[in-house]
């Protein structure tokens, strides 16, 4: 997994939208991160750790290629504003379903 700054984690997520646009799928994951590279031990001593600073772990795949980024609290909002043009620039994709008419549910039941 490639650790990316967010500027070109979100061009590499550009990227990954047009490989995938007429076959496959994009993944994206978002957590909060608290700046751990282990993981915590189940059992035995309870450390409760703090971080001085909330952040944001932005991850997506397209099943061969991974990319991450994490997400400052002071640059939340700037981020969220690009990340958001970029999911509405690129999910125009998305199949309406199917509307099934009344008259042909009542008459299927009868």
């Amino acid at each position: 997994m490639v650790l990316l700054e967010n500027d070109s984690f979100l061009t590499e997520l550009t990227r990954l939208f047009q490989k995938c646009r007429t076959s496959g799928s994009v993944v994206i994951t978002l957590k909060k991160y608290d700046g751990r590279t282990k993981p915590a031990p189940r059992k035995g001593h309870t450390d409760s750790f703090e971080p001085a600073d909330n952040k944001c772990l932005v991850r997506a795949s397209d099943g061969k290629k991974k990319i991450s980024t994490v997400v400052n609290t002071k640059e939340v909002i700037k981020f969220q504003m690009a990340y958001s043009n970029l999911l509405r620039a690129h999910m125009d994709g998305l199949k309406k379903k199917d509307k099934k008419s009344k008259s042909k549910k009542t008459k299927a039941t009868q």
